[in-house]
């Protein structure tokens, strides 16, 4: 029977199934016999091997095509037909499963838009037919017959009550176009798509993670308008220490989720538990459990795309924006247990999103909306809803409708933690300084504790090719449930906090003093000191090189 999940963590697991070698002509003859006998010794290439290569081929003949400029335009193309395929393996197994239960199974897509109808075969619609037959309202289709062409089609699925699969493929499709100009390519490229494997559940999970470090190639390629990538060691901390609970049936809501970093997160921190607690956990985790809302359409299919190569199989993502919410109407049932999330900022809304705010509380600032939104969608007691946002640094000492959100943050909520981040993190995009802020709804703030995070030992920053590593926030993890006062945390009561105009931006008191902290005579006092010490050197460096003559 086809499975389309992890069972397990163990990435070295046999396989359900083996995808298709693809096929290559090669001139006969004696060196040939010889590379066969070669290749036959050598060891099996493995499942990331084989799909790495699988993906590098197809990436590598759509740089061929004039139509596509660079990773931003190759990947959306990749993934709309990764989408296919993965659904229509899923539909040959449940097809299975059906036959051999005696039932009935009815698929989502109809002949002839399958991918197997179109596309699983080595001879098929190639060229300008192919073009027309995706991108047009009206096209020959693979059937003989005419009728709406592919993307056509997928855009005006409709589902009994707006949350099925057919909605999510409508969803996804509206926002995607073909931008391949030449059909033969395309072809290739399908062809080569054949070769993966979706009911292999170690196939999908391997391909997860190449899709994963694709994802990041595109972000590097774009990194601009306030839409920065979050580390997946920050990702990962985040989760670590907020600790999503499935045994708890908790639920999870990035609501700008981007391309579903948090939420793939999520879900791989309560696999486990969720799969020693049996089927009905591991059902309940899938469908009902990760939630997301994104406001444009790639990122959205690529989320979807992200979450189904994970081992989610009915995404809940929603596409829009997550602001067009008046707060005082959500209500317990739009709430969740936990919120992880890096919000955009910088950004300004338009004034009918702003309408959705309190009076007093409007502002132009994305972060500070958001702010807002995720203190409304935590559950209340008894179940005690907490988050982790990323924040930018001027929401901390920021003033005026700031300042209220922060009171209300603080009277209403328990800050009970500020990560003061290392500056540099987001290079090459943005210098701004970040910080986390973990916050439940267990009662008032009685104080805050702040944890600076610091840069490694003779690095002044990071870089693309130098992220930041999850193994650096060991120090703080270790200190999260045993908490003492050190050089790198320190804690305030709410009563400072406020009478300060709720400042969150306050200084380690417990850091090393910098000589740019001194008062200006000691300062004068250190810099002769080491002067003096310089000059010392380089007498002796002249003494041994007058020795020495």
């Amino acid at each position: 029977m086809a499975r389309f999940t992890k069972i397990g963590r163990d990435d070295d697991a046999v396989p359900d199934g083996t995808a298709p070698q693809p096929m290559s002509a090669a001139p006969a003859g004696t060196k040939r016999a010889r590379g066969a006998k070669a290749a036959s010794l050598a060891p099996p290439a493995s499942t990331a091997q084989r799909l790495g290569g699988v993906i590098k081929s197809a990436r590598d003949i759509m740089r061929k095509d004039k139509g596509l400029n660079g990773d931003m335009d190759r990947l959306p193309m990749l993934t709309w037909m990764l989408f296919l395929k993965f659904l229509d393996d899923r539909e040959r197994g449940l097809e299975e499963e059906a036959a051999m239960s005696g039932s009935t199974y009815t698929p989502v897509l109809q002949p002839p838009y399958r991918w197997r109808d179109w596309a699983d075969q080595m001879v098929g619609l190639t060229g300008p037919d192919l073009i027309r037959f995706i991108e047009n309202d009206e096209a020959d289709l693979p059937d003989g017959s005419r009728g709406p062409g592919l993307f056509a089609y997928l855009r005006n699925l409709r589902g009994s009550d707006g949350r099925d699969r057919r909605d999510v493929i409508a969803s996804v499709f509206r926002g995607t176009r073909n931008r391949m100009e030449s059909g033969y390519l395309l072809r290739d490229v399908v062809n080569r798509i054949n070769d993966i494997d979706f009911q292999s559940s170690d196939g999908s999970h391997t391909l997860g993670h190449l899709y994963e470090s694709m994802l990041r190639e595109m972000r590097d390629a774009a990194g601009d308008g306030g839409e920065f990538y979050t580390p997946r060691a920050v990702v990962k901390f985040m989760v670590e220490v907020v600790h999503p609970d499935s045994a708890a049936a908790e639920t999870v809501l990035d609501p700008a989720c981007g391309t579903g970093g948090f939420l793939v997160a999520a879900y791989e921190h309560m696999w486990s538990t969720a799969e020693r607690a049996g089927v009905e956990a591991v059902r309940r985790l899938q469908t009902a459990t990760i939630f997301g809302n994104e406001a444009k359409s790639l990122p959205y299919m690529l989320a979807q795309m992200n979450l189904l190569l994970h081992g989610i199989d009915e995404p809940r993502i929603t596409i829009g924006n997550s602001l067009n919410v008046r707060l005082g109407e959500i209500g317990e049932k739009d709430r969740v247990d936990v919120i992880l999330t890096n919000p955009p900022f910088g950004g300004e809304e338009e004034r009918g999103i702003l309408d959705n705010f309190p009076f007093d509380k409007r502002t132009a600032e994305t972060a500070l909306l958001f702010l807002q939104l995720i203190m409304a969608k935590l559950k209340r007691p008894p179940r005690k809803g907490r988050a982790a946002v990323v924040v930018p640094n001027g929401t901390l000492f920021a003033t005026g409708v700031a300042a209220r959100i922060k009171q209300e943050l603080l009277e209403q909520f328990n800050l009970h933690t500020g990560v003061r981040l290392p500056n540099g993190l987001f290079a090459p995009y943005t210098g701004i300084p970040t910080n986390i802020l973990f916050f439940d709804r267990s009662g008032p703030t009685r104080e805050v504790w702040f944890y600076e995070q610091p840069l490694p030992e003779g690095r002044k920053n990071y870089s693309k090719t130098q992220p930041i590593q999850f193994d650096e926030f060991a120090p703080c993890i270790a200190w999260w449930n045993d908490r003492q006062e050190n050089e790198r945390a320190w804690r305030v009561p709410v009563e400072r906090i406020a009478a300060s105009g709720y400042n969150l931006d306050l200084k380690n008191p417990n850091a090393p003093q910098g000589l740019e902290h001194l008062p200006p005579l000691e300062l004068v006092a250190s810099i002769r000191a080491k002067e003096h010490e310089i000059l010392s050197l380089l007498e002796e460096i002249e003494a041994a090189l007058g020795a020495g003559t």
